[in-house]
């Protein structure tokens, strides 16, 4: 059974689809009539339509040729019989004698006993199954390879009618078809906070509109020609030095190139076009089927080629359609909560932060600098949520819980009232806070805590008055470099620096110097691929091998504090020899500045920051040359337990609060009062309160933190009595103790004696 007209029929079929998609009948009426014209088409007795439900069951639509009793009557638990083997491998199955099938279930309502062959193809949107089309004969036969390919381009039509929601209208109350349905999802809480509002999507997917060709073999032309400008586009890429635009590195384009030139793809989509898509439609559909099988797929190795390939398909229906699709970022909504594969720092900070609500991610772990980032701007932010650009529509209702992690997308409304309310409950424990805004820190033993914040660009300067803090205890200067697209001139750098120590007045400031490399990629400069980036030539090594940088920086913070006091620090010091260089470099410039007469700054603090284990066995000798030592405990945690901490495989697999990392703290902290140097804590850690109750109890008097974390940890301190909690701590520090954590221990301390953590 040949489908008709060689490749007329289906061509034929999907205009007559589109005729009958224009008619204004109600949604039953308008399946009714796509079984029957398919049917015909491909001279079936049978075609059905299976919908999936909410309750991931299939629900039986539209038939003709089974009994029209057993619409909406007839439901297939998920997996199933044959169709539910079709939509939970999401793929094309092909029987001449169905009955013989393991998997076959008869349903007697419908009357299929006395039919032998079976084609079911997925309805596929984005990879996601929404149902299963289905064709039968009585005959005993093959479907030929056409007519299963007829078949998926007919079912993509359906794929949009049942994504649109028309479907609803038929459903009863908990069996609403699964194309629309709330989705909650479980990831990891990377930025607290609540967040209500409209998806945007960071990389807007091409949506198709025009799905039913006119002219096959124009399509087939504007498809060739497309390849071939994508093509030549990424050798353009390639032949670029270093990396190419948007900050993609080469290996990726090498991928990408090379799945350009596959045989296999491009004779897929011609194939599509030829049943009568629109190149565009074509690329949807083959990427669809595709993104189907491989989100199937454990293999991360295949899981990362499957977003390879998703960019490619989108970059070739910008090339067909054109590139201005998806919203700008200046037309974002008031409350947009932007989701993506990923992101980087800068892409995050282009954003407008007063339009913007929270953040989810497929990837993302707690300390990366996304995340930090994040938790700096107050944004909510959640990870680890799978194929989370592929759940969601431009525009659909999502709610972001970066307390707990989880992440509700089209939520009912009686759930979206109770998060309004949780909002304003939020609000009102920010307002207690503010009542302890010009409240010290002093423990309830009397003990002075000195709370101060990580800041990184000139908004972030109102949160010192909001919040009460007793200045910045980090300014990180590589974010004014990664949101600029040229870099940072000495003026541009000095005028930020003069307005950071305007807006801190008399509190203290304590700048570090340029710290780029590794995950914090600046795309006007030449990128140096590393096998691995967080150990390799970032931070304090890149600004010694390019002292050009660092220089221009150290003059624009000297000109900037001129009269006044400045502290800056090092980052990532792993050798004295660079803490000596990287001061020599100081003393330099203050010596240029005093032989051109130069007003220098009143008082100077140089210090190093503690990252890399090596200093742990240093601390002596760096102590007697710095004035004050820093931690920074992201990436000294990460590097203790060689746990990458953007590999969310492994960054959770370690906890701080375990003896060997509070040892390494303590013995910092102890070094330095032991040579009368402060020292001080920057990392994420200080900003949970739980976490700051074990720093402060080893023996820190000084953190710096998010702006939102200095309420709930200022609460924190006013409620502890810390010789109790040193009382508790130091012997789980000094035994010989088999735990991965104390921190259950420490929740039980902070419940026993009211501490709120």
């Amino acid at each position: 059974m040949p489908v008709r007209g060689a490749l007329g029929g289906p061509r034929v079929l999907l205009r007559r689809l589109r005729e009958v998609m224009a008619e204004p009948v109600s949604a039953q009426e308008r399946l009714d009539k796509i079984v029957v014209l398919i049917a015909a088409n491909m001279v079936a007795e049978v075609c059905s339509v299976y919908v999936l439900r909410v309750d991931a069951s299939l629900e039986l639509y539209a038939t003709e040729g089974l009994s029209r009793d057993a619409v909406h009557l007839t439901v297939l638990r998920a997996g199933e019989g044959l169709v539910g083997m079709v939509a939970g491998e999401a793929q094309a199955l092909n029987l001449p004698d169905a009955q013989s099938h393991p998997a076959y279930s008869y349903k007697p309502e419908t009357g299929e006993e006395i039919y032998h062959s079976f084609l079911g193809v997925p309805v596929l949107r984005s990879g996601n199954t929404l149902g299963v089309l289905v064709v039968q004969n009585r005959a005993h036969r093959t479907y030929s390879e056409e007519e299963v390919e007829a078949l998926q381009t007919t079912a993509m039509v359906l794929a949009e009618m049942i994504a649109s929601g028309e479907l609803s209208t038929l459903a009863k109350p908990g069996a609403e078809p699964a194309a629309r349905r709330p989705v909650q999802i479980q990831g990891l809480a990377l930025a607290e906070g609540i967040g209500l509002g409209r998806v945007v999507l960071h990389e807007p997917r091409v949506f198709v509109t025009n799905f039913i060709a006119d002219d096959a073999q124009k399509e087939l032309t504007r498809l060739d020609q497309s390849i071939d400008t994508l093509r030549a586009s990424i050798d353009v890429m390639l032949e670029e030095e270093g990396m190419a635009r948007a900050g993609e590195h080469r290996d990726v384009l090498e991928a990408y190139r090379m799945f350009a030139h596959d045989r296999g793809w491009l004779h897929k989509l011609r194939e599509a076009v030829m049943t009568g898509l629109t190149a565009e439609a074509a690329v949807e559909r083959v990427q669809s089927d595709t993104r189907a099988r491989m989100l199937r797929q454990v293999d991360p190795y295949l899981r990362e080629r499957l977003h390879d390939l998703d960019d490619l398909a989108n970059r070739l229906l910008r090339e067909l359609m054109g590139p201005d699709q998806g919203p700008r970022r200046e037309e974002l909504p008031d409350n947009a909560i932007i989701v993506a594969r990923n992101m980087s720092p800068a892409a995050l900070l282009d954003f407008d932060r007063t339009r913007l609500r929270g953040v989810v991610l497929e990837e993302g772990a707690s300390t990366s600098h996304v995340a930090i980032v994040a938790r700096a701007l107050g944004v909510a932010t959640v990870g680890q949520i799978a194929n989370a650009a592929g759940l969601v529509d431009p525009g659909d209702a999502i709610i972001v819980d970066g307390d707990a992690g989880e992440v509700h997308v089209r939520p009912p409304a009686g759930l979206e009232s109770a998060y309004a309310e949780k909002v304003r409950l939020r609000a009102r424990r920010q307002e207690q806070y503010a009542v302890l805004r010009d409240r010290p820190a002093v423990s309830k033993d009397g003990e002075r805590v000195n709370l101060l914040i990580n800041a990184g660009l000139l908004v972030d300067l109102p949160h010192i008055a909001e919040t009460g803090a007793d200045g910045i205890g980090l300014f990180r200067t590589e974010l004014q470099f990664m949101i600029a697209a040229t870099l940072p001139r000495t003026g541009e750098q000095l005028r930020l620096y003069r307005a950071v120590l305007d807006a801190a007045g008399a509190k203290p400031v304590t700048f570090r110097t340029l710290d780029v490399g590794g995950d914090k990629v600046l795309p006007y400069l030449r990128a140096v691929e590393e096998e691995n980036p967080a150990l390799g030539w970032r931070a304090i090594r890149l600004g010694l091998d390019r002292p050009g940088l660092l220089r221009m920086q150290l003059r624009a913070l000297l000109h900037a504090a001129a009269g006044r006091e400045l502290k800056l620090m090092f980052p990532m010091v792993a050798a004295i020899d660079e803490f000596d260089r990287s001061r020599a470099m100081v003393e330099r410039e203050l010596t240029h500045l005093r032989r051109h007469g130069h007003k220098l700054p009143e008082r100077m603090q140089i210090g190093a920051m503690v990252e890399v284990p090596s200093l742990l066995f240093a601390l002596d000798e760096i102590l007697d040359r710095v004035d004050f030592l820093s931690v920074g405990s992201n990436d000294l945690v990460q590097f203790l337990f060689a746990a990458d901490r953007s590999n969310s495989r492994v960054s959770g697999r370690f906890d701080p609060l375990s003896p060997p990392a509070l040892r390494a703290l303590k013995a910092v902290v102890d070094a330095g009062r032991a040579h009368g140097k402060p020292v001080a804590l920057c990392g994420e850690l200080a900003s949970r309160p739980l976490e700051a109750l074990a720093l402060i109890a080893i023996g820190y008097r000084t953190l710096s933190l998010s702006a939102a974390a200095i309420g709930p940890v200022k609460a924190m301190v006013l409620g502890l009595d810390v010789a109790a909690a040193t009382k508790i701590l130091d012997p789980l520090l000094v035994e010989k103790v088999n735990t991965p954590s104390i921190r259950e221990r420490l929740r039980a301390f902070a419940e026993e004696t009211g501490v709120p953590v």
